[in-house]
């Protein structure tokens, strides 16, 4: 089992005060969970992991995840999932033990004594 660094809880990442998605990590791996829309064929989701970015979408349209990582990851080891209308990737840290202040590159930071209020 993979230990988690504190607080056990998701973050949110908010852009115009919606969320784009929740995530967490470890000391090995970066989480994310994206609500999909509905109505919209599983098979048509996709995602793209390379080892300092990430693209997230619905085929025949824009992403709606195009974004650098904080730090590279595996990508032999990173994978992605859909389970009841979630998508949930799995990002392997190629530097573990590294914590990161936002999955996206640039975008938003945590702050530990906030986090530690949660």
């Amino acid at each position: 089992m993979t230990e988690k660094l504190a607080p056990e809880k998701r973050h949110k990442f908010l852009h115009n005060g919606k969320k784009v998605f929740e995530w967490y990590q470890t000391l090995e791996e970066v989480n994310f969970y994206i609500n999909l829309p509905p109505y919209v064929c599983s098979k048509q989701f996709y995602c793209k992991i390379q080892s300092k970015h990430v693209e997230v979408g619905i085929k025949g349209n824009a992403p709606y995840l195009d974004h650098d990582l904080f730090s590279p990851v595996k990508t032999d080891s990173s994978f992605w999932t859909l389970e009841d209308d979630i998508m949930h990737i799995t990002l392997q840290k190629r530097d573990k033990g590294q914590t990161w202040s936002s999955p996206i590159l640039g975008q938003g930071q945590l702050d530990p004594y906030v986090t530690d209020l949660e």
